[in-house]
């Protein structure tokens, strides 16, 4: 896994403030969409990577992050969190490492990280997929009219215009750093975007329906490049209660991956 760094060219705003040697405490900027004492999970998947890249930092390279899945187990409180990361399938070409999240003595995030071999197949290299319009011939969307939360006012969105309801296609990119003071990977800052996509293409008004995901899983190809997120997403609405975002995950490149994220859909609650 890669573990060169580049700080943003952003300031001294960040997601988080490390407080430990395992420790964050998440910013204002951090705060969530669908309530402002809890964080938006979208910085923190960053952050998991990040703390994977800090375990990773004394190996040799030579593996590359090529699936990471985040199990969401309850509530994400705007207060400080700790992240360990371990082990789990040790191995020189296949590697299986998990990260817990914990807040207030209690499991919040687990996520399951799959690290294989890098080796040299550009000879056969080949999607199906098409890049995606580049960020600056997209308008600007202003996503904090739609949604609430620190993060969602912190990302620059260009999005093509919707053509109907659950349909979006859009690039991403932040001011702010995940850590202040410290560079992220490439890698850390472009998951930092993902679950974003779940607001991207609402199927319903967010103001009378609830559609939070409970976990995000996803698979690359290749090793994403910055600073640009892009998302093309589709969302689904099933009859009983679930729903799924799926999303082709590009860079300025072309694509990259894709990533998944399971629903819970319920009416909001009336006052």
């Amino acid at each position: 896994m890669t573990t060169s760094t580049s700080p943003r060219e952003s300031g001294n705003e960040s997601y988080y403030e490390r407080t430990g040697e395992h420790t964050f405490k998440p910013t204002a900027h951090a705060g969530g969409a669908w309530s402002a004492d809890e964080q938006h999970f979208s910085p923190l998947a960053g952050l998991v990577v990040h703390a994977i890249d800090q375990h990773l930092a004394q190996r040799p390279g030579g593996l590359l992050l090529s699936r990471i899945s985040y199990d969401i187990l309850g509530r994400i409180a705007l207060d400080e969190c700790e992240i360990t990361v371990e082990t789990v399938r040790p191995g020189r070409t296949i590697e299986l490492l998990e990260a817990t999240v914990t807040t207030g003595g209690r499991a919040v995030v687990r996520a399951r990280a799959w690290l294989l071999a890098a080796l040299d197949t550009s000879a056969v290299a080949d999607s199906p997929r098409e890049p995606l319009p580049a960020p600056d011939s997209l308008p600007a969307w202003a996503m904090d009219d739609a949604w609430d939360g620190g993060y969602i006012s912190s990302i620059d969105v260009r999005r093509v215009p919707p053509t109907r309801r659950g349909r979006a296609t859009a690039w991403l990119t932040s001011r702010v750093d995940l850590v202040a003071g410290e560079p992220s990977s490439p890698l850390a800052s472009f998951i930092a975007m993902v679950d974003t996509a779940n607001g991207i293409a609402p199927q319903q008004d967010p103001t009378a329906w609830m559609f939070p995901n409970v976990d995000l899983t996803i698979h690359l190809h290749r090793t994403p490049d910055g600073p640009w997120t892009g998302l093309d997403t589709t969302v689904t609405f099933g009859p009983t209660g679930q729903g799924l975002t799926s999303t082709v995950l590009h860079d300025v490149h072309g694509p990259v991956g894709q990533a998944e994220q399971i629903l819970t859909v319920r009416p909001q609650p009336r006052p």
